[in-house]
């Protein structure tokens, strides 16, 4: 808004001494309105800035503070990768134990056959003993033979 001046013609020095005499408590006012708030603003500057910019500053804190979380929680100590990695390490152990498990009650199947099968106890004589019935014939046999080397030279170097 601007202000609106009125420029009087003065006709005489002594009626411009006059008005600027009029004027004087108006003016005084002024000055001292106008040096009051230059001190106000010089003293408290920052707050006054921080006050009117508070909802920004906030806002700002509150995307830091969100973003940091969210990094914590994905990549910190026992964060989302962590714990994924973990996860994958123990189902990978729970196959392995499934897996154990079984080889274990095969084994313990297998004590209880030769415990107490005679059949079983005669199998396991022949397939690794080698023993046989008289009149039987065990064929073993012979070991593959090492394949010949390859007459096309030109891998060698």
């Amino acid at each position: 808004m601007k202000p609106s001046f009125k420029i009087a013609r003065i006709s005489s020095p002594e009626d411009g001494l006059r008005a600027f005499v009029e004027r004087a408590p108006q003016a005084e006012a002024f000055a001292a309105a106008w040096i009051e708030r230059a001190r106000i603003e010089r003293a408290r500057p920052l707050f006054t800035r921080l006050y009117v910019l508070r909802r920004r500053i906030a806002t700002f804190v509150v995307v830091v503070l969100a973003g940091t979380l969210f990094v914590h929680v994905m990549l910190g100590a026992n964060g989302m990768v962590v714990y994924r990695q973990k996860r994958a390490e123990y189902e990978a152990l729970k196959k392995q134990i499934d897996r154990v498990q079984q080889e274990n009650d095969r084994r313990t199947q297998q004590i209880q056959g030769l415990k107490s099968n005679e059949q079983a106890i005669e199998k396991e004589a022949r397939e690794q003993l080698g023993y046989a019935k008289p009149g039987e014939y065990v064929y073993v046999a012979p070991p593959p033979a090492k394949p010949a080397p390859t007459a096309n030279r030109s891998a060698q170097k």
